[in-house]
């Protein structure tokens, strides 16, 4: 009888030890609490193509009329492009090319920017995306602008404004120019210029000019994109012309310049066609992009 405290003592013993036991076994563990983050999924893209070799020589050539004129070996200067000074080929690339013609000078440059994002909680597309709207909104552009033509209310304008032409056309000394009209053009050629088809001159010159659609969202390019339309005229210098494209797929940001200098005052660069070939070279970069 006189051992049976002890023995109670150790059975108390054990069993304060098992409890101790479970309850680190049950996760009550002090050290527990700090919580795991999920970090966010990297980029489709980890490296970026040779600018200077995104652009096919036949793209190049379309795009840079005057180097068909040149020599051989100065072709392949002017085809072989001049890559940007960049301390980080992984991380951003570019590359530009001029090529000077008879009648203007054209000029192409292509940048493609990879975006990383060092924080966890930011996937690499957020980051790109970031990077991609502060270009949009320096652009003057929102994703809430619709792509397209002229609105209405311009369409009215214009509408109007050639109602009130027609409206001077009424008067009689107006309708025995009309018949002089029918009877053959005039030496200068006027009645074909305002009819809107070709008095047969130097393409791109101030006589036929072709209207271009203003700076745009676009569809259809990446997963998001706009371009942007900036002619401008420096002084009495001839009207140099500047079209960017830039969209995202991604993680990756690219940035498409195409512009043309006339080589007379008298002339003005076609608009709609440096939008139409900015935007085709944009589309093939991302289907490059993509393979």
């Amino acid at each position: 009888m006189a051992y049976v405290p002890g023995v109670a003592l150790l059975a108390a013993l054990a069993v304060g030890c098992s409890a101790g036991a479970d309850g680190n076994a049950n996760g009550t563990d002090s050290k527990a609490g700090t919580p795991t983050v999920t970090p966010a999924p990297p980029g489709k893209y980890l490296t970026l193509p040779a600018p200077c070799r995104a652009v096919p020589r036949s793209t190049l050539k379309d795009l840079l009329p005057g180097a068909a004129e040149l020599p051989g070996d100065q072709q392949d200067k002017v085809f072989r492009g001049s890559a940007a000074v960049t301390y980080d080929t992984d991380r951003k690339v570019g590359c530009s090319w001029k090529a000077d013609g008879p009648n203007a000078t054209r000029s192409l440059s292509i940048d493609l920017e990879r975006v990383v994002s060092y924080d966890p909680a930011v996937s690499d597309d957020d980051r790109a995306d970031t990077v991609y709207a502060k270009k949009e909104k320096a652009a003057g552009l929102s994703a809430s602008a619709t792509p397209g033509p002229p609105d209405e209310k311009d369409k009215k304008d214009k509408k109007g404004e050639a109602s009130e032409g027609s409206g001077k056309a009424k008067d009689p000394a107006d309708g025995d120019a009309d018949a002089t009209d029918s009877a053959g053009p005039s030496p200068s050629g006027s009645d074909n210029a305002s009819s809107g088809e070709s008095t047969g001159g130097t393409p791109g010159s101030s006589s036929s000019p072709e209207e271009a659609l203003p700076s745009r969202i676009l569809d259809n390019l990446g997963d998001a994109a706009f371009l942007q339309d900036l002619p401008k005229k420096a002084g009495s210098t001839a009207q140099h012309h500047t079209v960017s494209v830039v969209f995202r797929t991604s993680n990756v940001v690219v940035t498409v310049r195409y512009a043309e200098q006339p080589a007379l005052v008298t002339q003005v660069p076609d608009g709609k066609e440096l939008q139409e070939k900015a935007q085709a070279l944009a589309r093939k970069l991302a289907e490059t992009l993509s393979e």
